[in-house]
């Protein structure tokens, strides 16, 4: 589906009410995805997204009114960590992760920091070519903490500030 034809689409912060949906969501992406490449449930798939819903870092991507996607955002001090992308199996390869990302860079902006972070599986190449089509770049791999023998990939992109005036900031003077 281009972006020409690609249905309205919006993102919004999880509610409680949309637990259910958004553990669904993350569910079905993550085992679709991880259990073919890696033989494991990743932690995404299973975790209790309640506490990040409280804590407002659960983001859905609804398109026509139906929600597709999930995205998981820390805001830290100094960067936005995607904790988790994904996008219902059905939906996939649609362009939503990119629609996902672009959201993540205007969230980076909004909340003032130059630098987005990620991780993913060494072995999980397809996340890696759309964080690369992205604009991320790898910045080091270490061990998987919790599954001995995996390695993480971390990447980076770096985003635009922007002033007071609402325009980019390309550098500093003086």
């Amino acid at each position: 589906m281009t972006e020409h034809n690609r249905p309205s689409s919006s993102i919004r912060l999880a509610g409680c009410s949309d637990l259910p949906l958004v553990q669904q969501i993350s569910a079905d992406a993550y085992v679709s995805a991880y259990m073919p490449v890696l033989g494991y449930i990743p932690k995404p798939a299973e975790e209790d997204y309640g506490p990040r819903i409280a804590r407002r870092e659960v983001w859905l991507l609804e398109c026509d009114g139906r929600a597709v996607g999930v995205l998981v955002l820390e805001e830290r001090p100094n960067h936005l960590l995607v904790y988790s992308i994904a996008v219902k199996p059905t939906e996939q390869r649609q362009g939503y992760g990119s629609v996902l990302l672009d959201f993540a860079d205007q969230r980076a902006v909004a909340i003032g920091v130059e630098e987005i972070r990620l991780y993913t599986n060494l072995r999980m190449e397809r996340n890696i070519a759309l964080y690369r089509q992205h604009g991320y770049v790898e910045v080091g791999t270490r061990p998987h903490p919790s599954r001995a023998g995996e390695v993480l990939v971390d990447m980076v992109r770096l985003v635009a500030p922007v002033g007071h005036d609402g325009r980019i900031m390309m550098g500093s003077s003086g």
